[in-house]
This record gives structure tokens, sequence and C-alpha cells, in this order.
């Protein structure tokens, strides 16, 4: 068996925990527009306490986790989770909120960076880290739908119930979260090795900051900022936009979103398989040709939806299917970008490149949320998602330079 074993199982189970924390904006979303009667435009926000407080977090904290120690920065964000998840299901308003997903942003920064960071110590060679990140992100996914159903299952009970409300759900994940804190803190993690790196915290955090000047950094800090726009944006709004547009009940509205993840799951395993046989850029360029033509072809089939016309799955409209199927042809691309602007830079410089990753794609995050709830606010739902073409648009028009940006790029100019 393994010898690490159980902790790369603790840092599955921290990542599905904030799998399903960090893409509930969107079901929250819905809930305090129906529940609070908080406007679109105002309920957007919430995607900003999420992704800033994950980006000022990175900003801060990334270079000091490696001191402070990766189990313990792991553990403080788990407690922080759990705080906030009881103080949302025993409190729940659109303040709480708030507040809950400020605590969940900054908690993530200090998981993402430490899991990123601790899966160099416990793989031994560049194939084993690859496939484990990869397991990593497949297992995020797995979190992601399984959440989706979660909440709406809870939507429906309180549908049916006086004593069941959405919000019993976090003390559910309040749950899980204590479990996965139990499972880390009786592991051993052995950081001996990142310690002594760890003494020049200030000298670190200024050495993130300067890869910013490599134009190969400068156009992935684009991409990742135009990727996670456009995912963030399908990802927050979908529960509205079938709610608002496809007029399907709200607990039908949340668990069809659990197609898009399911599709960003599977797409990331084909993609990855695929990659073998074809070089990445021709697979991405051709994924985001075919996810603009889907949300072309797809976004006039839910005009015209009546009010009370679906009552159930059985008369939902195909449009509602195929509208996240579009996540099938998006999710290969960031862990792509990613893979491979790390893999150009060396082994001590890629914790800095981890946290400018967290950093630009929570902005990204961020941004798309906002202005699609802005549009869903002053226009209309099926405008909001057309404009997620622009920066699909400019996403494949970026991935030109960048590539050839990268083939020149020299490792030891950065050593």
């Amino acid at each position: 068996m393994n010898p690490y074993w159980k902790i790369k199982l603790a840092l599955i189970c921290n990542y599905i925990i904030f799998a399903i924390l960090l893409n509930s904006v969107g079901v929250v979303v819905l809930q305090v527009i129906n529940d609070f009667q908080v406007s679109p435009e105002n309920a957007s926000i919430l995607e900003a306490y999420k992704d800033l407080s994950i980006a000022i977090g990175s900003f801060l904290l990334a270079s000091y986790i490696p001191r402070f120690g990766y189990k313990n920065a792991m553990l403080t964000g788990l407690g922080i989770v759990i705080t906030g998840s009881a103080l949302m299901a025993a409190f729940g308003s659109f303040i709480m909120a708030q507040l809950l997903f400020a605590m969940v942003g900054v908690s993530f920064a200090l998981i993402k960076v430490s899991v990123y960071s601790t899966v160099s110590l416990i793989t031994k060679t560049d194939s084993e880290h690859a496939s484990f990140l990869s397991i990593l992100e497949g297992f995020f996914m797995v979190g992601v739908l399984g959440g989706f159903w979660l909440f709406g299952s809870f939507i429906g009970f309180a549908a049916e119930s006086e004593t069941v409300t959405w919000l019993h759900t976090y003390w559910i994940l309040a749950g899980i979260g204590v479990l996965a804190f139990i499972l880390l803190a009786t592991t051993q993690l052995d950081e001996s090795s990142v310690k002594t790196d760890a003494e020049g915290s200030g000298k670190a955090f200024i050495e993130m900051i300067s890869l910013i000047k490599y134009p190969l950094i400068i156009f992935f800090i684009f991409g990742a900022f135009l990727y996670v726009y456009i995912e963030q944006a399908l990802n927050t709004w979908l529960p509205t936009f079938n709610f608002t547009v496809l007029q399907l009940p709200d607990a039908i509205s949340v668990q069809i979103v659990s197609i898009y993840a399911g599709c960003l799951a599977a797409g990331r395993l084909l993609g990855g398989y695929i990659m073998k046989y074809v070089n990445w850029f021709y697979v991405l360029q051709t994924s985001i040709l075919i996810a603009i033509g889907l949300i072309i072809l797809v976004l006039p089939l839910t005009i015209g939806i009546e009010p009370g016309s679906v009552t159930g799955w059985g008369s939902v409209p195909f449009a509602a299917y195929l509208l996240p199927a579009v996540g099938l042809f998006l999710a290969p691309i960031y862990p792509t970008l990613s893979s491979s602007v790390l893999s150009a830079l060396p082994k001590n410089r890629q914790s800095g490149m981890t946290g400018l990753i967290v950093i630009f794609s929570a902005l990204g995050g961020t941004t798309g949320s906002i202005i699609t709830g802005f549009l869903f606010s002053r226009l209309d739902g099926q405008t909001a998602f057309y404009f997620t073409l622009v920066p699909l648009i400019l996403l494949f028009l970026l991935i030109i330079p960048y590539r050839r940006s990268r083939d020149r790029f020299d490792k030891s100019s950065v050593a």
C-alpha cells in the first residue's frame, strides 16, 4: 500500500468540501433572490466576497504558508469553514452569506497553496505528480457535482416541509468538514524539506511578484482570468437562468446544473487522454470554437418558454440539458494552461506561480459573476449569456501568442 495513502485521502477530502462550498454561489444567489428579496445585481456580489478574499488571502499569505506549515494551514482553513457553515445554518441571511463566502475564500487560499505544495512532498516523479494532481482535480469536480444535488435535495425537502430549509444543508457541510479535520489532524506529514526554504518568506513574496515581468506569465495571467470569467459566469448564474429563463422549478434549477459540473469533470478526463496524441494547442483551440458554436446554437432555443410550463423532469426543455454541455469543451482549458506554465518554470518558482494562478483566477471569477449579474438585472438572461462569447473569443486569440511565448521561454532565466 502507498505509504502516503492517508495524507492523499485527507487532501481529497479537503478538496471535496471546498468544491461544494466554492461552487454553491449560484445556488445561494438563486435562494437569496427568492427568500431574502435581493436583486440579481446585489446578489452577484457574493462571488466577489468569495473570489476577492481568495485573491487577497493568496496575495498576503502564499509566501508565508511554508513557515506556518502546510498541515497547520489546512487545519486552519478547515476550522474556518466549519465555523462559517455552522453560523450560516443557524443564522442564515444575505449578510451571513457574504460573511460565509469571505471565510470560504480566505480558507481556500490556505488550502489550495498548501495542497498543491503538499503534492510535491508525497510524489516522487513528475508523472506521479501530474497523475495525483489530476485525481485531486477530478475529485474536486465530483464534489461540485454532489454539492448541487445536496443543495437541490434540501431545497426540495423545504418545499414539502415546514421544519426543513435549504440552510440545513450547511449542517451537513459542517459535519463533513469536521470529519476532514479529524482525518488530517491524525495524519503525519513530513515538511522538513521545506522548512528551511520558508525562512525567506519576504523574499519568496518578492519572487512571486517578480514573475509578472515575463511575457509568458503575462499571457497566462490574462488567459486564466478570461477562462475563469467564463466558467464562473456560467456556474454562478446557471441556476438563476434555469429558474427565470427556462422556467424550471427551483429544486430542478439547481440539480440540473450538476450536468455542467459533470461535463467539466468528463471534459478534463477526456481532454487529458486526447492530449496524449494531439498537441494541447489544437485541443484547446478546437474546444473553444465548439463552445462558441454551442452557445450561439443553444441560446435561441431558450426564448419564449411559458411560465408554469415545466412541472417536473419530464417537461424540462431540451435546452436545459444542452446548455450545460458547454462545460465539456471548456473543461480542458484551465488545467492545461496551468500545467503548461508550471512545467515551464523551475520547481523553486512553482509555489509562487501557484499563488499568482489563485489570485488572477479569483479576480476573473469575480469579474465574470458581477458583469453577468449586472446584465441579468439590467437586460435579460439570454443577453447576459451571449456576452460570454466576448471572453471566449479573446481567449482563443490570446492562446496563439501564449503558445509562441512558451515555446521560446528559457527556464534557466528564472532559476
